[in-house]
């Protein structure tokens, strides 16, 4: 039976009052968002407010929080709108280099709350483990494990309400940022594992975490700015806490074009969209990764939101990120509502 829990905002974060000596140096820091000690301690400073599953009637959206797997505390929190009938299901991947950021943030709970109500689709966002404590592939393995879990209480019946409004045959994959990453690597996964009667219709990606050993000519020339919240160093550390340990930023789950790759035309993929930002660091890297999709002829679109940046969807508020977000919510809401045939 599902298991339902209440966030404890003080229980999202890592923080120390007291002062560094007992952890030793300070080996890998991103300001004001991680820092790690020379003994594995990590600290996460609560930038982003962590909020309860709840929601002004306005919404028409119904959330609640329910625990997936207590062993390793994944949780997820559900966003229902208000229907007569089955809705898609989108399972939602947070971003934050893998190593920072919950399901609970306030900036996440706004945006699916928003995409739920708008786009008509059931949202289940996975709050997994994070690194450098739970490096790759743990992510990925929560992934699934959710995946599987929403599966399984769906086809035994389950007495929570939103399980009769969960239509299994048209489910997708979404993340923004290394949440992005996880949805891609979670669906190259279940493609080959057939969750059949769940059926995967797409996967949205949302400026997608990719790096490589090269740098891409928008990684050495976007200026960092208040547009982006993604700058190269802070990429470079996320990856370096992120990656099994001795692995660089060409291992296959970094860098989906590298050599070591599994080749485009031999993976089984899904119909994918792909939101860009145009002052994202990220910007080239998901263009490159567009076109390797469709050179290997599988059906990918994309759009690219002009004068904004990484994130700009949960973090920015200004006017143009509003309209942009918008527009991404559009967007999002045609791509789950086409007639797409899994691959």
């Amino acid at each position: 039976m599902a298991t339902t829990i209440a966030v404890d905002p003080s229980l999202s974060m890592q923080i120390v009052r007291g002062g560094s000596n007992q952890h030793g140096a300070v080996v890998e820091e991103i300001q004001g968002l991680i820092k790690v000690y020379k003994d594995g301690h990590t600290e996460r400073p609560q930038i982003v407010p962590c909020v309860s599953p709840t929601l002004p009637p306005v919404f028409g959206v119904t959330t609640k929080d329910f625990v997936v797997d207590e062993f390793t505390d994944v949780w997820a929190r559900f966003y229902v709108p208000k229907s007569n009938g089955k809705l898609p299901l989108v399972v939602y991947f947070h971003g934050g280099g893998f190593c920072v950021g919950s399901a609970a943030w306030s900036c996440y709970h706004g945006f699916l709350a928003k995409l739920a109500a708008e786009a008509r689709c059931l949202i289940v966002s996975v709050n997994y483990r994070l690194a450098p404590e739970n490096r790759l592939p743990a992510a990925y393995e929560d992934g699934v494990k959710c995946v599987t879990w929403l599966k399984h209480e769906v086809v035994k019946g389950s007495s929570e309400w939103w399980s009769k409004q969960c239509d299994l045959s048209s489910v997708f994959l979404v993340g923004d940022s290394a949440g992005a990453n996880i949805a891609h690597n979670v669906a190259t996964r279940l493609c080959f594992d057939n969750p059949y009667p769940l059926i995967l219709k797409g996967i949205i990606l949302i400026q997608p975490f990719f790096g490589g050993e090269t740098r891409t000519e928008s990684e050495k020339n976007t200026v960092q700015s208040p547009r982006s919240s993604l700058s190269l160093s802070a990429s470079d550390t996320y990856w370096r806490l992120a990656l099994p340990c001795g692995a660089n930023r060409d291992h296959p789950w970094c860098n989906p074009l590298g050599k070591g790759s599994a080749k485009m035309e031999e993976t089984r993929l899904l119909p994918t969209l792909v939101c860009i930002s145009e002052m994202d660091i990220l910007r080239d890297r998901n263009l490159e990764f567009c076109g390797a999709l469709a050179k290997a002829g599988k059906k990918v679109e994309h759009v690219l939101y002009k004068v904004v940046g990484h994130a700009f969807q949960v973090l920015s508020k200004s006017q143009i990120s509003l309209t942009r977000t918008n527009e991404m919510i559009a967007h999002i809401k045609a791509f789950v509502s086409a007639d797409y045939c899994p691959l």
